[in-house]
């Protein structure tokens, strides 16, 4: 079993909003990849202001060729000095830095001037590890200092979530403080993922906790 199988990639209008999921990249048998929008899930972007990706200009089309290496645009440059900083905090394996897909899945593809996230449908195999940030945080306003690096958390599986059926809320000391994030919520309702282990990677707070990085892991 690969540890994910495709790409589901994100659009959202902005941070602390809906995340709406528009479109899938995938690798073929043959090594090449597809890339495909989500009819559904573009249709809703709509109503938020999404148009489309700038070099995908088709909803129809199910592209390939150059897709990855379009896509792989988004990731660091290996030359830039803090390159081991940026490969450190994402935990990425030595060995794949080579990776264009590992990669995009791996951080996510994020950048500061746009809403897009690469979020990998992860299996639940031996040795799994990826960060998330969790999802629904404006709506609990955390004090900052209330979760710190290195925290452990819990999960519940929210299956009758009727906006989600693979939602999961996460806790702190009994307390609720988010949501695992679309896709990447679907790992926990996998055979196979009980007792994942949840693990505060990093912060991002001022007055209050914006965001929350969460190491995933199965040992």
């Amino acid at each position: 079993m690969n540890c994910f199988d495709e790409i589901s990639l994100s659009w959202q209008r902005g941070h602390n909003t809906e995340r709406h999921i528009i479109g899938s990249l995938r690798k073929q048998p043959d090594g090449k990849f597809l890339f495909q929008y989500d009819v559904a899930g573009v249709a809703k972007a709509k109503i938020d202001g999404f148009s489309t990706y700038t070099e995908f200009p088709d909803l129809q089309r199910t592209y390939n060729g150059t897709v990855l290496d379009i896509f792989a645009q988004r990731l660091m440059k290996p030359e830039r000095s803090d390159i081991q900083t940026f490969y450190d905090f994402w935990e990425v394996d030595p060995a794949k830095v080579t990776d264009k897909y590992y990669m995009l899945a791996h951080t996510q593809g994020l950048l500061p001037t746009d809403n897009f996230e690469f979020l990998a449908d992860y299996n639940p195999v031996e040795g799994l590890h990826f960060l998330t940030d969790l999802a629904h945080l404006t709506e609990v306003k955390l004090p900052s200092g209330s979760i710190r690096p290195h925290d452990v958390l819990m999960y519940k599986l929210d299956a009758g979530n009727s906006f989600d059926d693979k939602s999961v809320r996460v806790y702190k000391d009994g307390k609720e403080i988010g949501f695992i994030k679309k896709v990447h919520c679907r790992l926990f309702h996998k055979a196979g993922a009980e007792n994942l282990s949840l693990t505060v990677k990093a912060v991002d707070q001022n007055g209050f906790i914006k965001r929350i990085f969460v190491k995933v892991e199965k040992k």
